[in-house]
């Protein structure tokens, strides 16, 4: 960016995008609501896969929107605060899925949690119950911030990470995925495209902030309702 008005652009993107995912956060912590609740319908079972250091409270939106829809929507409440490693946390995921005999899956997912889902997509899936996900706001190609992250949590976003390379390069399943990004990302600024997926840009702007974008809900929607190929 140029020029004082951009960089002023820039910074009351980032400071807007860290104010709403600090609403999420508080949200979740003062929410007494059960996810159970969520997990009745007719209609095609979800999973919601929140990104690092979030509960699913910061998809609520989503889960809402798909649950009025009749959609049962399912918390993998083992992930916690989603601090483990890709892998681990895919394992957990489909171990979920299959304890509770879920079939013709759909995935919500936002950040790390897109990486969860195509992992468990790719390689843990061989009766092959998921049949779609929605990606909002992943580093499917990793961040370079993540090289100068505090913690190993963090640093695992890096583009040379094993998992995050062996995601980048494997595409079989990335028809099946849709990615859904937004126009400035400060935690993703290279952005959230995958070859071979559906990728929508959105003008709408933030890492967090996109998660209550009515574009990327109705998408999501959208999608949980489409027939499997």
């Amino acid at each position: 960016m140029s020029g004082p008005v951009s960089i002023r652009a820039f910074a009351e993107g980032v400071t807007k995008d860290y104010v709403v995912a600090a609403a999420l956060q508080l949200g979740g912590w003062a929410s007494r609501i059960d996810p159970a609740r969520y997990a009745t319908g007719t209609e095609r079972p979800c999973i919601a896969l929140p990104g690092v250091y979030e509960t699913w409270h910061f998809m609520r939106p989503m889960i809402e929107a798909l649950h009025r829809r009749g959609h049962p929507v399912h918390v993998v409440s083992a992930l916690r605060r989603n601090r483990r490693p890709v892998v681990d946390s895919a394992e957990l995921v489909a171990r979920f899925i299959a304890d509770r005999g879920l079939d013709d899956v759909f995935i919500a997912a936002h950040s790390k949690g897109g990486l969860i889902g195509k992992y468990a997509m790719l390689k843990l899936d061989p009766d092959h119950r998921l049949v779609r996900m929605v990606a909002v706001a992943t580093p499917f190609s990793g961040s370079r911030y993540a090289r100068w992250a505090p913690n190993s949590t963090l640093r695992a976003f890096r583009s040379d990470d094993p998992t995050t390379t062996l995601l980048s390069s494997e595409d079989l399943v990335n028809e099946r995925i849709v990615s859904v990004f937004s126009s400035f990302d400060p935690i993703v600024p290279e952005g959230s495209e995958l070859p071979g997926a559906q990728n929508v840009r959105l003008p709408s702007g933030g890492h967090f902030d996109v998660l209550r974008d009515r574009r990327a809900i109705d998408i999501v929607t959208e999608e949980a309702a489409r027939p499997a190929a």
